[in-house]
């Protein structure tokens, strides 16, 4: 596994993760959002392994405004997120696309799509939202979560460490993913959504079992 600099089609470069042999299928990852992101990201990583192991190059790129990435997230949206991976696919000459979760929301169009536990946007907004509200009333301050998504939607929000613009809030708040080719339902994992979970985890299990069906798929 490598960890390297992409060119984004922003002013910065991107930190991404691969497995590159330059072998016939080259595999871009968009990692889940926010902070499903976080705890999916051992899973994701294990499940390069397996693809690797399956003959498949992997790449999963840092979204703009995240992890290591220099990039303000304030100054995300939908669009510059989408535009950073249409970049990314072209850049690392992926051929297919294995978009998680919320990261379905931005999966380029020209190239082969599959789809893991696709979640809308208003979905992944919702669960901001929720953690936000507690987090406030946790410090004493009472809040709705229909108060503070009328707040997001002209002022920005920021939840949870994120730095949300009103931009952003907005588009979620209308974003659904578009058809996959392959959608690979939760069900098929045999175990709950480790995004469920409240820490970071993995199960190599379910890493294998979603690693088994991609590589299956346009074989």
């Amino acid at each position: 596994m490598l960890t390297g600099l992409w060119p984004s089609n922003s002013d910065d470069r991107e930190y991404a993760l691969s497995f590159d042999r330059e072998r016939d299928r080259r595999l871009l990852i968009i990692p889940a959002l926010f902070d499903e992101g976080n705890k999916l990201r051992r899973f994701t990583v294990e499940t390069m392994r397996r693809l690797d192991a399956a003959g498949i190059d992997t790449f999963l790129p840092d979204l703009p405004g995240t992890n290591e990435s220099l990039a303000r997230h304030g100054a995300q949206d939908l669009a510059t997120w989408r535009s950073a991976m249409d970049h990314a696919a072209r850049h690392f000459r992926a051929n297919q696309v294995l978009a998680i979760r919320g990261g379905a929301l931005l999966a380029p169009t020209h190239v082969h799509r599959a789809h893991y536990a696709a979640t809308t946007g208003m979905k992944t907004l919702r669960a901001l939202l929720r953690a936000h509200v507690m987090q406030r009333r946790e410090a004493g301050v009472h809040v709705t979560i229909d108060n503070a998504l009328t707040t997001g939607r002209t002022e920005g929000l920021s939840m949870v460490g994120y730095d949300c613009s009103a931009r952003l809030i907005r588009d979620l708040e209308a974003a659904r993913p578009p058809e996959p080719e392959l959608l690979v339902e939760q069900s098929q994992l045999q175990g709950p959504g480790l995004w469920l979970r409240t820490e970071p985890s993995e199960d190599a299990q379910q890493s294998l079992l979603l690693a088994r069906i991609i590589s299956g798929w346009r074989s």
